[in-house]
């Protein structure tokens, strides 16, 4: 493989993880004007986003098995097509059942080109350069909850049609398109058997990091997408809403390149119950916090602290074995998905009775019990003595 060859595929690695973070997090920013376009209350419409998680959920999923299937550049070239005819019934029909399906449609190509995205990357690359370069790749999801946001809000604010928000983000599907055909993509094959193996338990320890990982991601998602329509309560027009978003995912960009390199000096499982106790206490200092101007800087070091929190939660369960296991690590990732399937299954009904101020504490509850979890995974861990081992 040329170096050109292999710069290209992680490009498009980079832009893949752009695309599902901009998918995901705009959600919060559009979510009113399209509730005041198809004529529903905000708490009802957040429910159809649900389809754009579990069409994420579904093909990461799946693909594990489609990508031995079907090669990685048919996936792409096909998911293109369906991007632009997703995007398309967006724009032109004003049928809610069509704009589920069209979610749903965003949620599947998203996933199968994230789950394509990070299989280049583990391929591309190997020891130390495998784990910088997955870091870097996960940084362009933050790079666009940075982007992305702003640019909503000043399509909202000119009174655009909310839809051209997801043509905005079909560009950076175009790319990865255009990317998809000038390149050459590896063959996978079918893995061969592997028979009478011993099967290593994993542990208690697996167990409360992957609850900790989906009450993470839903906690997460969960606050950022209603911080919008909380920010509105507090006299904050769709523009400076923006702007509080993306403060968040700038932070968690920055905090994410810091905490990779400080990580290696600390033991994993202390450090990741320390920044889900300072992320727990950030939260609840702004849900309860009643200057509006403190609340940029309280959600900016929020990101900061919480940048580390889900990756570490998924190198620590990789250590929980002897022999790091994909089914593990895959186990842990499967739970965070679920986070983000439930994100309005869980929110929605909380803020029909309470309103957004209610959905944030319940984040604030969710942080608080990954903090729990990390404080029980100490007493049951073997990330130490297999530490030990591998060195």
């Amino acid at each position: 493989m040329t170096n050109l060859n292999r710069i290209g595929l992680t490009w498009i690695s980079f832009f893949s993880y752009a695309l599902t973070g901009a998918l995901v997090i705009v959600t919060g920013m559009v979510m009113g004007d399209i509730a005041k376009d198809f004529g529903v209350p905000v708490s009802s419409m957040s429910n159809t986003f649900t389809f754009l998680n579990a069409g994420i959920l579904a093909a990461v999923f799946l693909n594990a098995w489609l990508m031995v299937i079907v090669p990685l550049k048919r996936q792409l070239i096909f998911g293109f097509v369906l991007m632009v005819l997703a995007v398309a019934g967006l724009m032109m029909s004003h049928d809610l059942r069509m704009f589920s399906l069209c979610m749903f449609v965003l949620g599947v190509v998203s996933g199968i080109t994230m789950s394509i995205g990070t299989f280049l990357i583990t391929h591309l690359y190997e020891g130390r350069q495998r784990g910088s370069r997955l870091l870097f790749t996960d940084s362009f999801f933050s790079m666009a909850g940075t982007l992305f946001p702003i640019l909503a809000g000043v399509l909202l604010a000119k009174h655009l049609p909310w839809y051209w928000v997801y043509a905005a983000i079909g560009g950076l599907y175009v790319a990865i398109f255009v990317l998809t055909l000038r390149l050459e993509f590896p063959v996978l094959s079918k893995p061969a058997a592997q028979k009478d193996q011993p099967k290593e338990k994993w542990g208690l320890g697996v167990l409360f990091l992957a609850i900790a990982a989906l009450c993470y991601v839903l906690g997460q998602l969960g606050f950022i997408s209603w911080v919008p329509e909380y920010a509105k309560t507090q006299g904050m027009n769709i523009d400076d809403a923006g702007k509080l978003v993306s403060n968040f995912w700038t932070a968690y960009m920055i905090g994410m390149w810091v905490f990779s390199y400080l990580l290696r000096f600390f033991d994993m499982q202390r450090i990741v119950m320390v920044l889900a106790a300072v992320s727990t206490l950030l939260m609840f200092w702004f849900v309860s916090s009643t200057e509006v101007t403190m609340l940029h800087w309280i959600i900016m070091l929020l990101g900061f602290f919480s940048s580390a929190i889900y990756t570490t939660i998924i190198t620590l369960g990789s250590l929980q074995t002897r022999v790091s296991s994909p089914k593990l690590v895959n186990f842990i990732l499967t739970c965070g998905t679920v986070g983000t399937m439930l994100t309005f299954i869980v929110t929605a009904p909380i803020v029909d009775a309470g309103g957004p101020h209610a959905a944030l504490y319940t984040a604030n509850g969710l942080y608080a019990t990954v903090f729990v979890m990390c404080v029980l995974v100490g007493f049951v861990t073997r990330h130490r003595q297999h530490s030990k081992i591998a060195h």
